[in-house]
Parts: C-alpha cells; structure tokens; sequence
C-alpha cells in the first residue's frame, strides 16, 4: 500500500478541517450508517509522544482520542487488531496487535499508560513499530494477507532525531503512515512522515483540548464504504453488499459470471437442453434464445413447435418441371414425360425427343437414344433429302398385279420393273432440283 489510500474510500479530512471540527455524537462500537459503511479489519499501531512537553492533563486527552478511535472500529482476532508505542526518548511497546481482542480490554489498557517524560525521539519511534510491532510474531498478518497496515503518530513537538529517511522506509514497507500535530508541532515534520497524498494524511490542532474531535474524522477515514451505494463496484451487472466494505457481482437471468467476477456473459441456453424447441435452438446476443423450424416447416403460435408448410405452393421449391409434396412437410421434384430427372434432383433432361412431338417427322419418328431420332415413312413412300418428309410411289403401286405375282418370270419383271421405275423418278428429282437452282434474268440469261 505504502502511501496509496485505495480499498477504503470516503474522504480524509485535510489539516484545515482538522482544526474546525467540530465533536459528532456517535455511539461506539460498530455501526452501518445512512451512508453505507462499516469498520473494515486493520492492522492499526498508535505511536504517541508521552515526551515532557505533554502535560499528564495533555496526555489523557491523547489517551481519550485513542480510545474514541478504538470505539468506532470492530476490535477482534479476524477483525481490526491494535497496538500501542509510547515514545519519548526511549520506546515502548505497551502491547501489540496480538495482545488483546475486545474493545474494552484494549481501552483499559490504554487508560493504564504513563508519560515517559523525555525527550521526542519521532524516528526511532516509527523504527520501532516498524521492526517490532508490525511483525507476524507481534500478530501482524502477513503479507499475503489483504489487511492494511495503519500507524498513527501523535507529537507535540519537533523530532530530535532524522524522520525523513526511516518513514520513507516505513511507507515503503507497506505502513500507512497518519501524522497529528498538537500546538508546537512542526508541520514540515509531519509532512515528512506522513504519506501521499499529505492533505489526507496530516492532521493538526491548536490544543489537545480538541484533539478528541479527530476521532470521528478517522472514523470516517477507517470505515469501509458500500462500493454498491457509492456506485464505484464495476460490477457490468449486479452488486451483492457483504457487509463490512465487501460486495460481490452477480448477473441478469441468462448470464453467467466471468472468471475477472465483474463482467458478463450469456449462458448458452440451448446447450442446457431446456429451451423446449421441437427443431431447432438459436441463441440469441441477450442471453435468451428463439426457436426456428426445419426446411418446409413453419413455426407454429406457441414460438417452440413447428407444422409442415407446402413448400410447392409458395414456389420455393426450384423443380424445373414439377413439384410434389411429401407426407413429412418435405417435397421432392418430378419430370414432364419425355424428360428424366437429373443428378441435382431439380432440373430435368429429355429422354425420348419422339415423344415431346418435336421432331418434324411427317410420318414416324424412331429414337435412336435418350436425345437423338431419325424419321421414317410409312409403306409405299420414300423418305425425301430433308429427312423428315416422304413422298408416294405411285406407279410401283400400278405395277402390282396379280397373275405377275403368280409367277418367277412375272416376279423377276415386277422387280427390273421397279428398280427401272425407281432409277427414273431419282433421276428426275435430281433434275428438279438442279432445275430449281437455276435463276433467269430478265435478259433470259440464266445463272446459278
């Protein structure tokens, strides 16, 4: 801690307000006040110059002001522990922290002590409590311990002794050190055993006729205050008060504390299983969560149970071709005839070109695969160049007869017959179509 004030709050009272205060009626012992304090544990050693500047008079007003101190905090083993150094220019430790732990133990204690009516050996005094008093075999805590450790020097007087360089050392080892001026005190004196910031940590009074008013200024300075009241928790979400200066943070519905004990984070409550939703769980960023349905289901009023949609309807569903709903609020795509469903189970390929009507064959259609065909014609006609329409074979028609039929001879002149009749009427659409290409112009030249 050294001279750092953190882990008490409240607001010290300067030298000035020192020497205006006036006495507050409190009732000894512990208290929870309006403002939400309670004495926090400390390691608390009194150094008080009994040299022969005090008066005895002088001496039990300092004495009173220990004790009223001793009123306002929780005296126990795991609580607040004191201890007393009386100086002049010899020390003595009249007891230490371990010695006594009630209240009224110590303040008898207290009201025992006598000057030692010598010189202000300030230094050697601090040293002391420092090598002496706040050890762990004197009942010190340890440092690992939390608890501050607090000494309170009361003088009168200018040390006749160097100060400046064993408070320093004091202060670096961990003591908090308050310095109270009475009348001749030197206040540069003060300045350099105090700790930082000084304004909080000097005290002066004219007279020790006064000097009991401190007492409720250190009451205020050892309280611990309700970190929940004052606002200062940094807590993201909750602050729980202990009691005694301590708190706890806890978190909104939904959240579960960090490993830093002060911020938040959103319990995943689909992972704990008891969202209800019949398909599927979403977290949501506050903490809460929402239910959703599968493909082809539509979230019912309840907001957890889902019902088949007909996904076909709402033209969702990319078949090419056509749609057909399923049973369990799936659907699946089917093909116009002719065509066959691809790897993709959406779009679809043609089979059978004859069958889509397509094909332009005057007479029939042949397929020769899943999407090639050729045409063909009916008996007693032949299939034209453009390989779609046919034309008839008249005179073979004509040359048909009976009794020729009846015989070879009559077979054998029926087929040359055919095939003369054949070659003739090639010959002639060859020609046609030769005949059709040529153009006349107007000066009957003709030109291909």
């Amino acid at each position: 801690r050294g001279a750092g004030t953190e882990g008490r709050g409240g607001r010290r009272p300067t030298a000035e307000e020192g020497q205006n205060a006036g006495p507050r009626e409190r009732e000894p012992g512990p208290r929870m006040g309006g403002r939400g304090w309670a004495s926090m544990p400390l390691d608390l050693v009194f150094i008080i110059d009994s040299s022969r500047s005090v008066r005895p008079l002088e001496f039990t007003k300092v004495k009173t002001f220990v004790s009223r101190i001793i009123d306002t905090l929780d005296i126990g083993a795991a609580d607040t522990r004191v201890a007393l150094v009386n100086y002049a220019s010899t020390v003595k430790i009249e007891f230490q922290l371990q010695t006594y732990s009630d209240k009224q133990s110590l303040k008898q204690a207290v009201a025992r002590i006598t000057p030692l009516s010598t010189g202000t050996m300030s230094g050697l005094a601090i040293q002391t409590a420092m090598d002496e008093a706040f050890t762990v075999q004197a009942g010190a805590r340890g440092p690992t311990s939390s608890i501050p450790k607090v000494a309170i020097i009361v003088t009168d007087g200018r040390p006749q002794d160097q100060v400046n360089e064993v408070a320093a050392r004091a202060r670096a080892s961990g003591i908090e050190l308050y310095a109270v001026g009475v009348d001749r005190a030197d206040m540069e004196s003060l300045k350099m055993m105090a700790s930082e910031p000084l304004e909080e940590h000097v005290f002066y009074v004219e007279t020790y006729g006064v000097i009991e008013k401190l007492s409720s200024r250190f009451q205020e300075t050892f309280c611990a205050l309700d970190p929940c009241a004052l606002g200062t928790h940094q807590c993201q979400h909750v602050c729980v008060s202990d009691g005694e200066g301590r708190h706890h943070c806890e978190c909104s519905q939904g959240y579960t504390l960090n490993a830093d004990k002060k911020t938040c984070t959103a319990i995943d409550k689909c992972a704990l299983g008891t969202h209800g939703c019949e398909h599927i769980c979403v977290n949501d960023r506050t903490g809460s969560y929402h239910c959703e349905c599968l493909e082809g289901y539509i979230l019912n009023e309840d907001r957890k149970t889902c019902s088949a949609r007909d996904k076909c309807a709402v033209g969702a569903h990319g078949c090419q071709h056509i749609c057909v709903n399923d049973r369990d609020g799936s659907h699946h795509c089917e093909c116009y005839e002719g065509y066959t469903l691809n790897e993709d189970k959406k779009t679809c390929s043609v089979q059978n070109k004859c069958v889509l009507g397509t094909h332009g064959c005057q007479h029939v259609c042949v397929s020769d695969g899943a999407a090639s065909y050729h045409c063909d014609c009916f008996p007693g006609y032949t299939l034209n160049e453009d390989k779609k329409t046919c034309s008839a074979i008249e005179e073979a028609r004509r040359l048909i007869s009976t009794e020729d039929a009846c015989g070879c001879e009559a077979t054998l002149a029926y087929q040359e017959k055919v095939s003369s009749y054949l070659q003739r009427l090639n010959t002639k659409h060859i020609l046609s179509r030769r005949f059709s290409k040529l153009q006349v112009n107007e000066y009957g030249q003709v030109h291909r």
